[in-house]
């Protein structure tokens, strides 16, 4: 293990987002016989990991509590074996379903005080995009900013900020010039010492650029939007800490345009409390809100309390979460008491048409 200092200039751990939290967990185990350090880089095969006289690159533990390993995670060293032996509980842990028909899931960033949620003022801007990354915030209990791109090149950005501020009840939403750091002050308040901030948006809105601009560098390479649909492609193909100059850290992520959602129940209740909220007043505890007696959450989508569209939203939210929750031990179990039902009324018809014979 390379132990020298780091180019990173970290003199404690608490410039690296180290605080009380993490410190309980450190106090219960022996002194002085493991370090922590954190993951600023993950690649496939290898984690970068930094900490006061640390800087080094190490492949990923094969078995620790907590695991997989992601960016931003706290790790345990064995500097004697030169190998990572643990994982510290994660303060805040983003997560999404794999990619692909599998019901694996994805590891996004650990141990963020801040999620900035980037859209932009131009034809990327979706709500039911937005909505997810504001599910996936609430779950991890975050603070969550919307971030709007692309002001200056809008004649009117402040429609695009009162779309978004409707999306949940005290939502913060700034609309910006990515490439001027003057515009991004208002993003100051988060970007204190040691604070850690997380990337999230589809591909083309300016998340790179945004980066960019924070660090007061221009050393990724960013692609033009294309003219025909204001899409462009990402160009971050690891997930990556930076430092910035205020000390803060901020966290890229490869360009994310479907995101499915996984085990955000409570994030999407917070999200869209007036349907959850409406729901809990229904006459029945199984209401589905289509023609049942006494809904109250129809009542109030025809009231106009409730936007239709919204609610139409919310619904295929809830039922894409509820199905990735599934696990495959799960589906499994009922695809074979379904089948088993099956094979029953199967056998059940049989026997009675060879008595009616």
């Amino acid at each position: 293990m390379r132990e020298l200092p780091t180019p990173l200039s970290v003199s404690c751990l608490e410039d690296l987002g180290w605080g009380l939290f993490h410190d309980r967990q450190l106090s219960l185990l022996p002194e002085g016989e493991h370090s922590p350090a954190r993951v600023i880089d993950v690649h496939r095969s290898r984690l970068h990991l930094v900490a006061p006289g640390i800087d080094t690159s190490l492949p990923p533990p094969g078995n620790v509590d907590n695991g997989p390993v992601t960016v931003g995670d706290w790790v345990l060293l064995d500097r004697s074996q030169q190998k990572i032996v643990g994982l510290l509980e994660r303060s805040s842990l983003f997560r999404r379903k794999a990619p692909g028909t599998g019901r694996d899931v994805q590891l996004i960033a650990a141990n963020v005080d801040t999620l900035l949620i980037v859209s932009s003022c131009n034809l990327d801007f979706n709500e039911a995009r937005l909505e997810r990354y504001l599910a996936i915030g609430r779950e991890a209990q975050v603070m969550s900013i919307v971030v709007l791109t692309k002001a200056d090149l809008c004649d009117d950005p402040s429609e695009y900020v009162k779309r978004a501020s409707r999306l949940s009840p005290g939502l913060l939403v700034e609309a910006v010039n990515a490439l001027s750091r003057t515009s991004l002050s208002c993003l100051d308040t988060w970007l204190a010492k040691g604070q850690t901030i997380a990337l999230l948006g589809s591909s083309g809105v300016g998340k790179s650029t945004l980066s960019n601009t924070l660090r007061g560098m221009d050393d990724l390479a960013t692609q033009a939007v294309r003219s025909d649909d204001d899409k462009g492609r990402h160009t971050t193909t690891s997930r990556q800490m930076y430092r910035l100059p205020g000390g803060s850290w901020i966290v890229d992520t490869p360009g994310m345009r479907e995101l499915q959602l996984t085990d955000v129940q409570t994030g999407l209740d917070d999200v869209f409390a007036e349907i959850t909220g409406a729901a809990k007043e229904c006459r029945f505890g199984d209401c589905t809100h289509d023609a049942e007696p006494g809904c109250a959450v129809r009542a109030a989508i025809e009231s106009g309390k409730i936007d239709a569209d919204r609610f139409s939203r919310w619904r295929k939210l809830v039922r894409e979460e509820a199905h990735n929750r599934e696990s495959i031990a799960e589906r499994r179990a009922r695809d074979k008491s379904t089948g088993k039902l099956y094979k029953k009324i199967i056998s059940e018809t049989q026997r009675k048409k060879g008595r009616d014979i």
